[in-house]
């Protein structure tokens, strides 16, 4: 498991607990005038003891800060940047970032719209899956959908894309494929 999945873990293993998940909602609601213990206690309906524990385990994992004015506050950022960290470990993400028109349809680092078929943000995105399954040789249809499957849920349409567009070509049984052209460098 790489750094930032592991950070991610960490913050959802923190707020898979509902109380912790209760005071970081409410922190959050409170927005920069945060809570104090006794504030939260109030609000949750528990002791200080609870709640100060509660707040503990949110500070210790980055999720909120504490100040010297006793008053608790949530870092609702370190969710957003714990999934941003995660999407540059995505596979595609390097590629991606030589195609920013193309990020609309890609949502953590995985195609979830193709678009329009005569478009060209449809060729690029065929050019940008070209670059990823770098084809070389002949592969069965088994190894392309395994390949194309990294980062796109629909393999079919990915793979049709390809062929379409001339990137990929399929012998008449449909079963191998090979690379039709090779991107030049970008």
């Amino acid at each position: 498991m790489s750094v930032p999945a592991a950070h991610a873990a960490d913050l959802l293993m923190q707020l898979s607990n509902p109380a912790r998940l209760q005071a970081f909602a409410e922190l959050v609601r409170l927005g920069d005038q945060g809570a104090s213990i006794g504030e939260l206690s109030y609000r949750l309906d528990l002791t200080k003891p609870q709640t100060g524990e509660l707040l503990g385990r949110l500070v210790g994992a980055g999720l909120a800060t504490g100040s010297g004015d006793g008053y608790y506050r949530a870092r609702a950022d370190i969710l957003r940047e714990a999934a941003q960290a995660l999407d540059r470990t995505q596979p595609i993400a390097p590629l991606l970032a030589g195609f920013p028109q193309l990020k609309s349809y890609f949502a953590h680092g995985r195609l979830t719209s193709l678009p329009p078929t005569m478009s060209e943000r449809y060729q690029q995105t065929a050019e940008l899956f070209a670059r990823f399954l770098a084809i070389e040789g002949v592969l069965t249809e088994d190894e392309v959908n395994a390949k194309i499957a990294v980062a796109a849920d629909d393999v079919a349409a990915v793979r049709r894309m390809l062929v379409e567009t001339g990137w990929l070509e399929r012998d008449r049984a449909g079963t191998s494929y090979g690379s039709a052209r090779v991107p030049t460098e970008a």
